[in-house]
């Protein structure tokens, strides 16, 4: 090698080493913990040929520019239209002598309403059938939310749906999460907006701050109809949420259709969502439809990377502390940070009944290798019981508070549901819809096996040297 090659070397080695440095300091002013901040510091610093590319792809924690656009966003339906947050009095539910639900509120930035339907979804064919029946219905618009979308039986049969629809002049609006779905094909997305459809990628990537962010996912799955109808859950689309994949049989997952003022705070959620991938507003109706046969009471809860604090997080810590019975959660993946592991243990010795369901069979290797060490750590001799559902793949977000509240959405127990991901959840407060969700629940104990806490410890050196390395980058699962 020629002094000139060698020269040009040292110059580029030693570009490389001043970004690390920058990026250490960036990583010290912006780590949210302590520990990620070293962690980042001494990478950077150390191997910085490795972790800088590393920590510009998953080295944040918050979403830039969105909060902006969110405030663009109000200010133009304020100016605009009747908003939601100025919902009329008649349809919202008084809690403020509860604090447990003031908190909530305060959360979403939303009230509870009552006079609302909601109607548990199990499994893939009552969910598709439910909201292909209230796509065919629409006379107005449609708001389409998905993180996956597939080609392939279940997503062809709903593209057909949205092009007839959109033929019958019915305004489509389809934004996907375009790391989710990114098989999605450029003939595909062709076709439909081909078809006046309304075809937009979220653009986690979108600003000069998330520019090489690949941490960041739109996780919602929503459909709203002609402002009155919406559908909020586990499933995306596509052939596996039929159970029909091969590698993960029957698949168990659990979505809800709600009729009622609850709807509107759905639509704003993807009415910001869809800002911010377009920079357009939609006209969609924001009067409140009181539900004929319904009188559950609901909150819906945004939650995001975009948020002022951890709403997610705080969601569940904040559900967990409100147990007085018992506290049910359903999740395919079991990552939680400390202070969900501690309200956990807490429920625990204060007598509740603490259940976790998780899956047998794993989806994500590293989250489903990281869960053995979570649940040595969160386990309390007998006092918290996990279970491990047997018969496929195990997708449903579902929580059960003592017998009055319930939640149920597209938020997971895990870190990138806590701080990466875009999600909601609809929590509902009544007695009847929370018997409907244990009812739920309790058939699908009957297909768990029960877990052994420190199972872990009867299983191979490697396998538990796996589960600790996973366990060391749960922090970007």
């Amino acid at each position: 090698m020629d002094l000139q090659s060698v020269t040009l070397v040292s110059l580029i080695l030693t570009l490389i080493h001043i970004l690390g440095l920058f990026a250490a300091i960036d990583a010290i002013m912006k780590a949210r913990t302590s520990q990620g901040a070293i962690a980042w510091m001494l990478l950077l610093i150390l191997v910085p040929y490795v972790a800088f590319p590393f920590y510009w792809i998953f080295g944040r924690s918050k979403f830039q520019g969105y909060v902006n656009t969110r405030r663009i966003r109000a200010k133009d339906i304020k100016e605009n239209t009747q908003t939601f947050r100025a919902v009329d009095p008649d349809v919202i539910a008084d809690f403020h002598e509860q604090p447990e639900m003031l908190v909530l509120e305060r959360l979403a930035d939303f009230p509870f309403t009552h006079s609302n339907s909601i109607r548990l979804l199990v499994d893939g064919e009552a969910t598709f059938d439910a909201i292909y029946e209230m796509i065919s219905a629409a006379t107005d618009y449609v708001l389409f939310q998905t993180y996956i979308f597939r080609e392939d039986g279940v997503g062809q049969r709903f593209a057909e749906l949205l092009k007839r629809k959109a033929k019958e002049g019915v305004a489509i609006y389809f934004l996907y999460d375009e790391i989710g779905s990114y098989q999605l094909t450029r003939k595909f997305l062709h076709e439909l907006r081909e078809s006046n459809i309304n075809v937009r990628p979220f653009h986690t990537t979108r600003g000069k701050g998330n520019r090489f962010q690949l941490n960041f996912r739109n996780h919602r799955k929503i459909i709203v109809v002609d402002g009155n109808t919406a559908a909020v859950g586990g499933h995306n689309f596509g052939d596996e949420y039929l159970g029909l994949s091969k590698r993960f049989g029957p698949w168990r997952d659990t979505h809800i259709r709600i009729h009622g003022p609850a709807v509107q705070a759905v639509q704003w959620s993807f009415m910001e969502d869809w800002y911010w991938a377009s920079g357009n507003s939609i006209n969609v109706k924001w009067e409140e439809e009181p539900a004929e046969d319904g009188n559950e009471v609901a909150i819906v809860v945004p939650m995001g990377p975009a948020d002022t604090i951890e709403t997610c997080g705080l969601f569940f810590v904040h559900a967990i502390n409100s147990a007085e019975k018992r506290i049910w959660i359903a999740s395919p993946y079991f990552v939680p940070d400390k202070q969900v592991i501690c309200a956990l243990q807490l429920a625990a010795l204060r007598g509740c009944d603490v259940r976790i369901m998780l899956p047998e069979r794993p989806d994500h290797l590293l989250v489903y290798l990281s869960s053995f060490h979570f649940i040595s750590e969160t386990a309390i001799a007998d006092r918290i019981t996990f279970y491990r559902y047997q018969p496929g793949f195990l997708h449903q977000k579902v929580l059960l508070v003592d017998d009055e509240m319930a939640a149920v959405g597209t938020a997971n127990l895990d870190n990138r549901s806590f701080r990466l991901n875009f999600e909601i959840m609809v929590a509902v407060v009544g007695g009847k819809f929370a018997h409907s969700v244990e009812a739920m629940l309790l058939e699908d104990f009957k297909h768990c096996r029960e877990v052994d806490p420190q199972e872990i410890q009867k299983r191979s050196f490697w396998f538990q040297l796996a589960v600790s390395g996973s366990r060391l980058m749960s922090p970007i699962q």
